[in-house]
């Protein structure tokens, strides 16, 4: 055999030796990076999957979290703000008070010829509202039936009867006429005029004065007291001013509607005219 052919074929596999070796590196290598890279793309996927509904639940318990805290909050401004109206309307009410209070202490300053029993409102039915308001003084401090009771600087009424701690006021606007007759007086710039109060019309909150002889002059504006003619009351006791002058429905006397002086509508503290001997009554 050939020496030279021997070893040329000796050279041949040694070559053809190596590059197996080096293809089974190679694949072994590429494959290994391969099969690597398939299972990190499987697990990101798979993290991807199991992570948003993760994320969703999470999201979704911080928004129930936050809906909580803004309906607390909402709540609790909420009852801030009931607090404020309630201490508005606690205020209102005070300063109310305060005026219908200032406005006592001037009527006993124009009363001061008088004797005078200061009381306040105790009870007042809706069903009677326009009539009767129960006050806090009675007979045990001096209160009889029919005396005269101030308030706003202006008559509003009388008592009607009385207990020993407490009594009743019927007022101008009662829908009884009967209960509440004043002798009262309008004084005029020539003359005193004078008539009764038999009314309170409702719908424009002004009293009704009639019997008036149909000669007399009456002027818009004019005052109108209590004349002092009737038995009762004292002289000189505001009531309002006249505020429109026609014929009666018979055509024989006339009528005088008066805007009154005191809010029957309205009525907290009252001052009660006691009758004392040297004032003259009617």
């Amino acid at each position: 055999m050939n020496p030279i052919f021997s070893n040329k074929k000796l050279i041949g596999w040694v070559l053809g030796g190596i590059v197996t070796l080096l293809l089974i590196t190679f694949s072994l290598t590429v494959g290994s990076n391969i099969v690597s890279q398939g299972v990190n793309d499987v697990t990101n996927i798979l993290g991807r999957m199991l992570a948003y509904p993760a994320n969703s639940v999470n999201d979704f318990m911080e928004s129930i979290s936050n809906l909580t805290n803004t309906y607390q909050e909402n709540q609790t401004l909420k009852q801030k703000v009931e607090t404020i109206y309630e201490l508005e309307v606690q205020l209102n009410d005070l300063k109310k008070d305060n005026e219908k209070m200032k406005e006592a202490l001037k009527l006993q300053d124009t009363l001061n010829d008088y004797s005078l029993i200061n009381a306040t409102v105790i009870a007042r039915n809706p069903d009677t509202w326009r009539d009767i308001v129960t006050i806090n003084k009675g007979a045990n401090d001096g209160l009889t039936p029919q005396m005269s009771v101030m308030s706003d600087n202006g008559l509003v009424g009388k008592v009607l009867d009385v207990n020993p701690t407490s009594a009743r006021v019927a007022l101008l606007s009662n829908n009884d006429n009967t209960l509440v007759r004043v002798a009262a007086m309008i004084q005029g710039e020539k003359e005193s005029i004078y008539g009764t109060l038999t009314g309170f019309d409702h719908e424009k909150n002004i009293l009704i004065m009639s019997q008036i002889q149909a000669t007399q002059e009456i002027k818009v504006g004019d005052k109108v007291v209590t004349s002092g003619l009737g038995g009762v009351s004292p002289s000189s006791l505001y009531i309002g001013t006249v505020e429109e002058v026609a014929m009666d429905r018979f055509g024989l006397y006339k009528e005088v509607r008066i805007k009154p002086a005191a809010d029957t509508n309205d009525v907290r503290y009252v001052t009660v005219v006691k009758r004392t001997s040297e004032s003259r009554t009617e």
